[in-house]
């Protein structure tokens, strides 16, 4: 749909710059969400082997009568299924829970940097993938700059896509510089804070943000339209998560108005460098493995 702006990889793949995730999505609930993200007008539609539901949207898909070609797949290996043949098996497990001959998009999920050596092996994996044409692009997820780093220094091609928590709470500019430096697209996963956050020792949400809120009733749009037109505008992939039919309609809405530099400045400046996600550190084969059932 010409109507979506599109980013381009470094590899020359266009993706739509907003996508629709299924994160935390129960499989019960993920074929009728992801029907109505595709009907709304959303074409990429992330998921991973780890949230169990790449089947249900493999099936949504079927269901919605858009053509498999107009619509960008990405999904994600888990930490369980790395090293190089459990990587290469991973792939044919989430290709055949979504019912696709070639995944658009395959990331590692996280860095594992525990067991580097089992990430590397991984990558290694999603390269030949890439090559065989089985993959059109490939990335990785919760990658901090050093990951980034010694990724590279054992690899070859370098990652289209960084999927990490970005978010007006949480910028992570060191994560997004050093994206940009390497050619790395990044992609924000929570872009809208979804995760509840607690600034100066108050519950308080990105949505109830009063520099947010005062810059969406300029606007006349909604705190969550402003986060994503925020993102959009300092070139990000951001991947908003609803299953609200209202709120998924809500987040695709953001592509007729424009925020100021004045206005990007401000919600830059609202960064308190808390994350609400695990911390790559922590996220270890011990505290995290799991299996990941057979397609």
């Amino acid at each position: 749909m010409s109507s979506i702006p599109t980013l381009t990889l470094n590899n020359g793949v266009t993706l739509p710059a907003i996508g629709y995730g299924v994160f935390q999505t129960p499989p019960d609930e993920t074929i009728t969400a992801v029907e109505a993200a595709l009907r709304t007008g959303y074409r990429h539609i992330d998921t991973a082997a780890a949230y169990g539901n790449e089947r249900e949207v493999g099936e949504a898909i079927r269901r919605s009568g858009v053509d498999r070609s107009e619509i960008f797949v990405e999904t994600k290996v888990w930490i369980s299924d790395y090293g190089y043949d459990a990587t290469l098996h991973a792939f044919a497990k989430s290709a055949g829970k979504l019912g696709v001959e070639t995944i658009d998009l395959l990331i590692l999920h996280q860095a594992l940097p525990s067991r580097f050596d089992l990430t590397i092996e991984a990558y290694r994996a999603l390269e030949t993938l890439l090559a065989d044409g089985k993959v059109r692009a490939i990335g990785v997820s919760n990658f901090m700059p050093d990951h980034l780093e010694r990724l590279a220094e054992a690899t070859n091609v370098v990652p289209a896509v960084n999927q990490v928590e970005v978010h007006p709470y949480f910028r992570q500019p060191d994560v997004l510089a050093a994206d940009a430096a390497a050619g790395i697209l990044t992609q924000a996963w929570s872009p809208i804070g979804g995760i509840t956050f607690y600034r100066d020792g108050e519950h308080s949400s990105t949505l109830k943000d009063t520099t947010i809120v005062g810059i969406a009733q300029a606007h006349d749009k909604s705190p969550a339209q402003v986060m994503l037109r925020w993102h959009l505008q300092e070139g990000r992939s951001a991947i908003p998560k609803s299953v609200t039919p209202h709120r998924i309609e809500e987040n695709f809405d953001v592509f007729d108005f424009e925020l100021t530099d004045t206005e990007l400045a401000a919600i830059d400046a609202l960064d308190t460098g808390v994350r609400g996600g695990p911390e790559p550190a922590d996220v270890t084969l011990e505290a995290f493995g799991r299996d990941i059932p057979e397609a």
